[in-house]
C-alpha cells in the first residue's frame, strides 16, 4: 500500500524545563516532523526509589506533545538501570571476557541472563504500559536501546553460565551427544555433566570452536528471551501498537531476523560518518568521503534491516551533525542529513527520525550535534529537515520497496562461525558481504538481503556468501532454484556442530557445485594468486582452495588449478576475488540473467522503489547522471552536485 514516509525525532523532555515543551512541539510540527521518541533513558525519573514510581511528568509531556498532533514512540528504559537497582543486586552487572565486572556510570550495565534483571525489566514496562499502553498519542513501544552496544551481547556471569548450562542441556538432552557432537575427546576435554561446562574464557589457549559457536548461538538466543519479556507484555497492555527495537551499524553479535520475529518493526540507528572508521577501507577512500560517509554502508542496512522486519524498518536514529563517541567526527557535508533520509526511503523506511531534537549541554553527549544546537538555536540540520519534509509532501504517497531482482543471503550464523575459526586474520564475513553488496550496487541493482531460512521464489540471481553449515532444508531450496546461483568459498565447510563434513567442502553442497574442496589457504595482505578470468588478469587475496571434480572450470589460477566453476546455474568461487573481479564476474552473471545495469559515476548509487528511481551523490563535487536518466526528474539535476539527491519518474 502506497503511503507518504515521515520524520521524526528523538526528544528528551526530563532534560529541559517544563516551559519548554510546548513551543519545542510547535517547532517539531512546523519542521515537518510527525513522530517524537521519549523515555528510553529516563528509569531514574520514572522510579527515582525502589517501588515509588512517577509518570505524572511523562503523562505531562506525552500530552503536550501529542496535542500538538505528534505520535510518540515510548521507551522502556531497560538499557539504564539505576543506582540503586545495582546496589540492590549487583550481580546483575556484566562481566568482561577477561574476568572484570563492568561497573555502574554509563549505560547498557546488565547481563542479559540474569533472572532477576529481566523480572525488573518485565516490572518496569509492566507498569509504563498500564498507565500509557492506551494513550491516544502513543503509537509504538521501542524496547530497551541498541542491544549489543559497547560489546555487552557476551557476558561471562554466573548467571549467564547457569543459563548456557541448561541451553546446552536441552539442545544435546545428554552429555554424551554433547561430547561426540564437540569432539571433546581431542585435548581430553569430555565432560561427565552439563554442570562441569563453563564458558569459553581465560583458558590457556583457543577453546574449541564448537563450543564457542554455541556459546554464540546461546548469547543470541539470550538477547530474543530478553526481548521477549517486554514485548509479550507490551502486546497484552498495549494492542495495535508497533513494537520496535533500535538495531545497529555492524553490530553482529546476535541473531537479528531472530529478535525481529517479535517485532513488527525493525529499526536501526544511522551514523555514517562515525560508521567510516569501522572498516578497513583505503586511505584515499576515507580522505574522499570523510564528510559524506561511505555510500554502501547506509543501504546495506537498510536493505537487510528491512529483510528482518520482514518488509518494514525504520532510522530511529539519523545522525545530525558531528557526533562524539568516533575516533574522528567531522562535520557532516552540507546537504547529508537530508540526503541520507532520501536515501532511506527510497529503500523503503517509513520513518527516519534524527537524534536528537537539541544537543546535550551536559554528560557523555555533549558533543554529540543535535537540530538545535543546546542554546536553542536552530542548527544546519534543522534546515535540511524542513526542506526534506516539504519536500516529502511535495512528493506524496510511494509504493513499498517490492522484491529485487538479486538476493544475499545473509547468516549471523556464519558470522560467528569465522570469527571463531578465521584460519587468515583477515578473512571476514562483514567485509565479504558488504563487498557483494557494492558491486551489485555499483552498477544500479536493487539487492534484497535474505535469510538462511527464506524462500528464493522470483530472484534471478542469487549470491551466497560463506555459508559455514548448510542445513538439509538450505540445500533443497538452493537446488530448486531456477536463477543463477553464486557461493562464495567457506560454504558448507562445516556441520552444525563445527565438524570437517565426512565427503569435504562443501558438504551438502557438493552435488549441486560438483566440486570438492580438498586444500585452503589463507594470504598476507602482500600474497595473492593470479586469476584469469575471460582474458584478464585478476588476483585471489586472503583466500585460496583447491578444489576438484565435473564441474566446468569458468576461471583459473595462472598455477593451473579452478578459480571459478560452472555446474549448469550453480557457480562456485575458490577463493576471495579482488574488487574488480568480482565486480566482472557479478556483472556477467546479472547480464546473463537479463538484468538491466546502470554505469553509475563513481560515488553515486541509486534504488527503485515503486515508480521512482532515487540517485544520490556521495561525492563532495558534482557529477552527470545524464548517462543514466532517461524519465522526468521532479527532484533535482543532471548535473548532480555533492551531497545532493535526484528523483527520476520512471515511464
Amino acid at each position: 500500500m502506497a503511503r507518504q514516509p515521515e520524520l521524526g525525532v528523538c526528544y528528551y523532555p526530563e532534560h529541559w524545563p517544563e516551559v519548554m515543551w510546548k513551543q519545542d512541539a510547535a517547532d517539531m510540527v512546523k519542521a515537518g516532523i510527525t513522530h517524537v521518541r521519549v523515555g528510553e533513558f529516563a528509569w531514574s525519573r520514572f522510579e527515582p526509589e525502589p517501588g515509588t514510581y512517577d509518570f505524572d511528568w511523562l503523562a505531562r509531556a506525552i500530552d503536550t506533545l501529542g496535542d500538538a498532533g505528534l505520535k510518540l514512540i515510548l521507551g522502556t528504559p531497560t538499557a539504564t538501570p539505576p543506582k540503586w537497582l545495582v546496589d540492590k543486586m549487583p550481580d546483575m552487572l556484566p562481566i568482561s571476557r577477561e574476568g572484570r565486572t563492568r561497573g555502574f556510570g554509563s549505560r547498557r550495565h546488565y547481563c542479559f541472563s540474569h533472572i532477576g534483571y529481566r523480572r525488573e525489566c518485565a516490572r518496569i514496562t509492566r507498569a509504563m504500559a498500564e498507565r500509557f499502553g492506551d494513550h491516544p498519542a502513543v503509537v509504538a513501544w521501542q524496547t530497551d536501546n541498541e542491544y549489543g552496544c559497547h560489546n555487552t551481547t557476551h557476558s561471562y556471569t554466573p548467571a549467564a553460565k547457569a543459563n548456557f548450562q541448561t541451553w546446552l542441556e536441552a539442545r544435546y538432552e545428554t552429555i554424551g551427544a554433547l561430547n561426540e557432537a564437540w569432539g571433546n575427546v581431542f585435548w581430553s576435554m569430555e565432560y561427565l555433566s552439563f554442570d562441569e561446562i563453563e564458558l569459553p574464557n581465560q583458558a590457556v589457549t583457543e577453546t574449541n570452536p564448537a563450543h564457542r559457536w554455541d556459546y554464540r548461538r546461546f548469547a543470541s538466543d539470550e538477547v530474543k528471551a530478553f526481548n521477549k519479556v517486554q514485548t509479550d507484555i507490551l502486546r497484552e497492555l498495549s494492542p495495535g501498537r508497533d513494537l520496535v527495537h533500535n538495531f545497529m551499524t555492524f553490530v553482529t553479535e546476535y541473531d537479528h531476523f531472530s529478535v525481529s520475529e517479535d517485532l513488527d518493526v525493525a529499526s536501526w540507528d544511522s551514523y555514517p560518518i562515525g560508521s567510516l572508521d569501522v572498516m578497513p577501507f583505503v586511505r584515499e577512500n576515507k580522505q574522499h568521503f570523510v564528510r559524506t560517509g561511505d555510500p554502501d554502508i547506509q543501504a546495506y542496512h537498510h536493505d537487510l534491516y528491512r529483510a528482518c522486519g520482514r518488509g518494514r524498518f525504520w532510522i530511529m536514529e539519523q545522525q545530525p551533525g558531528p557526533v562524539n563517541w568516533a575516533p574522528y567526527n567531522p562535520d557532516p557535508l552540507p546537504g547529508m542529513q537530508r540526503l541520507w533520509g532520501w536515501e532511506a526511503f527510497a529503500h523503503g523506511a517509513e520513518l527516519v527520525s534524527y537524534f536528537r531534537w537539541r544537543q546535550a549541554p551536559f554528560a557523555q553527549e555533549q558533543f554529540h550535534a543535535g537540530l538545535n544546537r543546546p542554546d536553542g538555536v536552530p542548527d544546519r540540520a534543522l534546515h535540511e529537515v524542513t526542506q526534506l519534509g516539504s519536500e516529502l509532501t511535495r512528493l506524496g504517497d510511494i509504493e513499498p520497496a517490492s522484491l529485487a531482482d538479486v538476493a544475499i543471503v545473509y547468516s549471523y550464523d556464519s558470522h560467528w562461525a569465522l570469527l571463531n575459526q578465521p584460519q587468515g586474520q583477515n578473512f571476514s564475513y562483514i567485509v565479504q558481504t558488504l563487498a557483494i553488496y557494492r558491486a551489485l550496487r555499483e552498477k544500479g541493482l536493487n539487492v534484497d538481503f535474505v535469510s538462511p531460512d527464506a524462500p528464493l521464489d522470483g530472484y534471478k540471481l542469487v549470491v551466497l556468501p560463506s555459508q559455514i553449515h548448510v542445513s538439509d532444508e538450505m540445500t533443497a531450496r538452493l537446488t530448486s532454484f531456477r536463477g543463477d546461483l553464486i557461493v562464495l568459498p567457506r560454504s558448507g565447510s562445516r556441520t552444525v556442530s563445527h565438524e570437517i563434513p565426512a565427503n569435504l567442502a562443501p558438504g551438502p553442497l557438493s552435488d549441486l557445485l560438483g566440486i570438492k574442496v580438498t586444500r585452503a589457504e589463507s594470504f598476507r595482505e602482500f600474497a595473492a594468486v593470479e586469476v584469469d578470468y575471460r582474458a584478464k588478469s585478476y588476483t585471489f587475496d586472503r583466500w585460496r582452495e583447491y578444489v576438484e571434480g565435473d564441474a566446468e572450470t569458468v576461471a583459473h589460477t595462472t598455477d593451473g588449478h579452478p578459480a571459478i566453476t560452472r555446474k549448469k546455474n550453480a557457480y562456485y568461487v575458490a577463493g576471495w576475488p579482488d574488487e574488480a573481479l568480482l565486480r566482472d564476474f557479478l556483472d556477467a552473471r546479472a547480464a546473463a540473467a537479463g538484468l538491466s545495469t546502470l554505469d553509475l559515476p563513481f560515488g553515486v548509487r541509486t534504488r527503485t522503489r515503486g515508480k521512482y528511481r532515487f540517485y544520490v551523490n556521495y561525492n563532495p563535487q558534482t557529477v552527470s547522471i545524464a548517462d543514466c536518466v532517461s524519465g522526468e526528474l521532479v527532484l533535482g539535476s543532471l548535473d548532480l552536485a555533492g551531497a545532493e539527491v535526484a528523483i527520476e519518474k520512471l515511464s
